[in-house]
């Protein structure tokens, strides 16, 4: 097929989305509703048999605004513009060189799914764990062991966003009360078998700092048979503090929610502690030398506040006996085949979207947007203007784009129905959804209160099985 631009106007401009998370299905639906003079055609690849990246993967399942934000997404995919291809990968499947012949520009919104790296002493030890590591286990991904070490009574969680709260939160809570939500079978026996008694929150900063959010902060308190435990030498606010807490209803939310439950001292006798601590940095994981390479305590510097808010050490070490370890400092990007990555930041290189290449210059037809565009930070809605700006550079790039050699919305599902690469489906979906809502259904388990309980879905966990359901087979 020529490649001139007057044949490119007769015919749809075809645009290949890698990854179908909220980023990958936001930058979609910002395409398709752009004001524009001519046809696009989309297809949304994920290496998941199924759609939502971080909603189905990496966010706690008794989170209460996952409900919201899937309904969202769901509404734009089953609109029928936008085609869903699941269960490929991109570097094996397909390759860049792959996408380059079937489609006019290509996004790379593949998120970051990776924990970010603690250098300290003892990170190696048994019972030492990457949060992400844990939330992609309680969140049945299709590709990590079905099983975790749940054997700690009292477990240190470092991090003071919401992945941390996310990770304490599950640890400490009773697996009873989650299986109102769509936990996978094995995560609930898992949780259920757990001897945990105290799950302690180190932060390295003070209470006006916290990166997590008020609605975060409240599902604490909303545990049952869970003892919240705050520390009044924690409590430290500088002309920093003073400064975020006046100019920032946030911030003053959780402060205050914060302080009093401080003032309120919950001691209900609950069979779980979750204890919040503030100015503490992370020195060492040990390990007992009765028991060598496991996790025996942690030490830490307590810190003090330097009056702009960030804080500093005193000298003084603490020491806590835990058992476990649970790093939730951040996720971090991974780097993919044929594309530039900047191992710093953990993101692909690029400007506004646009990929660059070593010299800094913009790679045609190449872009890039959510966490691996800009970093693992903010919350799931701000990935919506980085889609916007992507979207606003590839619309401003278009009569400059590497033309597809083959166009054609069929010649890459012939490409990939030819490799037996065994794709998956938005009608798919549908059914492995219908699916697990039916398992859920047909779910009954005794509950003090009313007897029964009966849960709205539960997710299956094995890629091949989720594959045969999407595939009707």
């Amino acid at each position: 097929m020529s490649n001139s631009a007057a044949d490119r106007s007769q015919r749809p401009m075809r645009v290949a989305i890698i990854g179908a998370g909220p980023a990958g299905v936001y930058a979609a639906d910002i395409l398709t509703k752009a004001e524009r003079d001519f046809e696009v055609s989309i297809d949304l690849f994920d290496k998941y048999p199924a759609p939502y990246g971080l909603i189905r993967y990496g966010v706690a399942p008794d989170h209460p605004r996952i409900k919201g934000i899937v309904n969202a997404l769901h509404k734009v995919m089953d609109r029928g513009d936008i085609r869903f291809l699941g269960n490929v990968h991109y570097g094996k499947d397909l390759t860049l060189t792959d996408f380059r012949h079937f489609y006019d520009a290509i996004i790379f919104a593949t998120g970051a799914i990776k924990d970010a790296d603690m250098s300290i002493p003892g990170v190696e030890l048994e019972g030492s764990f990457g949060g992400a590591d844990f939330v992609s286990w309680y969140d049945g991904h299709p590709d990590v062991p079905r099983e975790w070490p749940l054997d700690a009574k009292e477990v240190a969680v470092i991090g003071n966003g919401n992945v941390a709260l996310d990770v304490a939160r599950i640890l400490s809570k009773h697996a009873d009360d989650l299986l109102t939500t769509e936990i996978p079978d094995n995560v609930y026996e898992g949780l259920k078998k757990s001897p945990v008694t105290d799950v302690h929150i180190f932060g390295r900063r003070g209470p006006a700092q916290v990166k997590f959010t008020p609605l975060e902060l409240r599902e604490l308190s909303h545990s049952r048979d869970v003892d919240i435990v705050l520390y009044p030498e924690d409590f430290e606010f500088d002309e920093g503090s003073d400064e975020q807490i006046r100019t920032n209803n946030q911030t003053k939310t959780m402060v205050n929610t914060l302080t009093n439950w401080l003032v309120e001292e919950q001691d209900s006798g609950a069979s779980r502690r979750l204890h919040l601590h503030f100015l503490h940095s992370p020195v060492e994981i040990y390990e007992d030398p009765a028991n060598p390479g496991k996790v025996a305590g942690m030490k830490f510097e307590r810190n003090e506040l330097d009056g702009t808010g960030n804080a500093r050490g005193t000298g003084e070490i603490v020491d806590y006996p835990v058992q476990a370890v649970y790093r939730a400092i951040g996720y971090f990007g991974s780097e993919l085949p044929e594309v530039g990555f900047d191992s710093r930041r953990g993101v692909i290189p690029n400007e506004g979207g646009r990929v660059i290449d070593e010299a800094g210059t913009p790679v045609p037809g190449i872009y890039t947007t959510g966490w691996i565009k800009r970093g693992p930070v903010g919350l799931i809605g701000h990935t919506k203007g980085d889609a916007l700006e992507t979207i606003g550079f590839l619309l401003e790039d278009r009569l400059n784009l590497p033309a597809a050699e083959e166009p054609d919305e069929e010649s890459i599902i012939k490409l990939l129905e030819d490799r037996g690469v065994e794709y998956t489906t938005w009608e798919g979906w549908l059914k492995l959804d219908a699916y697990e809502k039916s398992l859920g259904a047909s779910y009954v388990h005794p509950d003090p209160a009313t007897g029964e309980l009966v849960r709205e879905r539960v997710k299956v966990v094995d890629r091949d099985e989720m594959v045969r359901i999407a595939r009707g087979q």
